[in-house]
């Protein structure tokens, strides 16, 4: 079927607004969050887990499955959705943070990239068109194309650099798309005001189905990034889906969807989950700390998930010092909770016209509520 967005709200005092996407494998209502399965999997949690937990689209990583398990066998599955048992839709990253987050194991030509494996060392090439040809291996519902994504700091000349030949690259990737599967382009341009408006203005220009802001959130600070999603937010083209990527906590999601954008993703639910710490309405707490040990009290006292309804901190804490999986399987579990029902109430706001009303009630609670 044929990739649409239609917007079905619009918050009166900001950029905020409702959509719903649909896809070959289902409609996503936005503002979405979208839990990363890297390597076809969202550590520590089943499919059937994050379907009751509400989730609505996946991410997985071109670059984890190109070198692990390989196209050869996600080929004899149909793609990602058969092999991880996920029936919903599912957005690729074209892999290209990863393969530059090698810098010392990449080199960047107008051809694409080459870089080496990091889990044998050996040599690969990345172009706009064989990442093409390996997201529609795996069958994404919504395919990314490749770009070039200039850490933080650099200088301007090197966002220029990166920013042009990743708009040459968004061509090139359209060109060779070969099915219905959705291509979203990505706009760099890094802190830069000129660099980032003139790459919206080009990926806008050209028939991808979404646009999403590259090279965020990569070690800049949030006030920052802040100015930069307020500077984009009245150049993104309207009818399109806006994408910011590896975005973030909580704080960044509200001011992300009070400047328009529409999907998110991150591993900080799960990686920190992992590492003891819980997301909640007064703020994030570490599980690890010794005041926990006979703390009869639960994670949120306003989450109603599975985990909040059934164990204490008390006992997560337990569970974290003697090293136990199931500690990771829980935190995890409520904190994509957490993560997908702030999206759910930053949508029924909208619906009713106090976003920003919302917004700020969250973080009054969320920043001074909680201790960690």
């Amino acid at each position: 079927m044929k990739f649409s967005f239609d917007i079905l709200h619009k918050d009166p005092d900001s950029y905020a607004r409702c959509g719903r996407m649909k896809t070959n494998h289902g409609d996503i209502d936005t503002p979405v969050f979208m839990p990363v399965g890297t390597s076809a999997t969202v550590k520590a949690l089943l499919t059937d887990e994050l379907k009751d937990l509400g989730t609505q689209i996946l991410l997985n990583n071109t670059y984890h499955l190109y070198l692990r398990p390989g196209m050869d066998v996600i080929s004899l599955f149909g793609g990602s959705h058969d092999f991880m048992n996920w029936d919903g839709p599912i957005l690729t990253d074209s892999g290209g943070f990863q393969v530059f987050s090698l810098s010392s194991l990449r080199k960047i030509s107008e051809e694409g990239v080459k870089f080496q494996s990091h889990i044998n060392g050996s040599a690969h090439m990345f172009t706009p068109e064989s990442v093409i040809e390996t997201q529609e291996t795996i069958n994404s519902d919504i395919m990314m194309m490749l770009d070039v994504c200039p850490p933080y700091p650099s200088e301007k000349k090197e966002v220029e650099e990166a920013t042009h030949l990743s708009n040459r690259w968004g061509q090139r990737a359209l060109d060779a798309r070969t099915k219905d599967n959705a291509l979203f382009g990505i706009a760099q341009g890094g802190v830069f005001e000129d660099l980032r408006k003139d790459a919206i203005e080009t990926i806008a220009g050209m028939d991808f189905d979404g646009i999403a802001l590259g090279g965020l959130s990569v070690g800049e600070p949030p006030e920052l990034m802040y100015e930069v999603l307020q500077f984009c937010a009245p150049h993104l083209p309207i009818s399109k889906p806006h994408y910011l990527m590896g975005v973030g906590t909580p704080p960044d999601l509200l001011e992300g969807i009070e400047n328009g954008i529409d999907m998110f993703d991150c591993v900080i639910p799960t990686r920190n989950g992992r590492n003891g710490m819980a997301f909640t309405s007064l703020g994030p707490i570490t599980i690890k700390n010794s005041k926990y040990t006979k703390d009869e009290s639960v994670l949120d006292p306003n989450c109603d998930c599975h985990v909040c309804r059934n164990y204490s901190k008390a006992y997560l804490r337990h569970l974290f010092k003697a090293k136990e999986i199931l500690v990771s399987r829980l935190m995890s579990y409520h904190n994509v909770y957490f993560f997908t029902k702030l999206m759910e109430n930053a949508r029924i706001a909208i619906k009713e016209g106090r976003f920003k009303d919302f917004k700020n009630s969250f973080l009054n609670k969320y920043i001074n509520g909680g201790k960690i």
